[in-house]
């Protein structure tokens, strides 16, 4: 989630004083996700010190409002209309840890899935029950609401079905077979351990073989 560019696509509407923005955001987010106003300030400083945003002067009630700057409104519009980049690797922490645990020696794998696919399952159906609380019924801000509640509807469904093929795959490749000793061969620093005869020749960009 990019508070940054969310912030600026809202201040592109118009200026806003934190509680105001963190409002704004929650209101177009059916607070599925809501934020701290430290967070929202401490956007807003980076904001400011990179030229998108500026802050006018305290107004009689003590609120301290930000505009967009013209640099801000571009980086705005280039967002909304920029497809989301999906990184080709992944920190899932419940991914990585799943996969450190199958080469780990002595740690029931098939117990982690199982008690985990309980724990996702339990999450899906009170995601599955969550009713909109708040605005008007049938506007805007439930229409924006029910965007990201099926979005977190479908990853944990997603999730749901990843456990089921992990444990389909655990069945055929018993756990005492998949643990992994700690390498003694120690790699240089810096560089990854080899596994192959390939080596890179110091002058050439390309690998050449070990054998001539």
């Amino acid at each position: 989630m990019s508070v940054r560019q969310s912030l600026l696509a809202i201040l592109d509407q118009g200026p806003c004083y934190g509680y105001q923005l963190r409002s704004e955001f929650d209101r177009r987010t059916g607070s599925t996700s809501p934020l701290n106003v430290g967070q929202i300030y401490s956007t807003l400083e980076r904001l400011e010190r990179d030229g998108l945003v500026s802050r006018r002067e305290v107004d009689k009630d003590g609120h301290t409002y930000w505009e967009i700057t013209d640099a801000g409104s571009a980086a705005a519009a280039e967002w909304l209309t920029s497809p989301v980049a999906r990184s080709q690797g992944t920190r899932d922490e419940l991914a990585i840890k799943l996969a450190v645990a199958a080469t780990l020696p002595g740690v029931d794998v098939a117990e982690l899935i199982r008690a985990q696919r309980d724990a996702s399952l339990a999450h899906l159906s009170s995601l599955r029950g969550t009713a909109f609380s708040g605005g008007t019924a049938g506007g805007p801000e439930e229409f924006a609401w029910s965007l990201v509640l099926d979005a977190m509807i479908f990853a944990a469904e997603a999730e749901v079905r990843w456990l089921d093929q992990a444990q389909e795959r655990l069945a055929r490749h018993p756990s005492h077979t998949m643990a992994l000793e700690i390498a003694t061969q120690r790699p240089k620093r810096g560089r990854p351990v080899k596994t192959d005869s390939v080596k890179t020749d110091p002058v050439k960009t390309g690998p050449v073989n070990a054998s001539p």
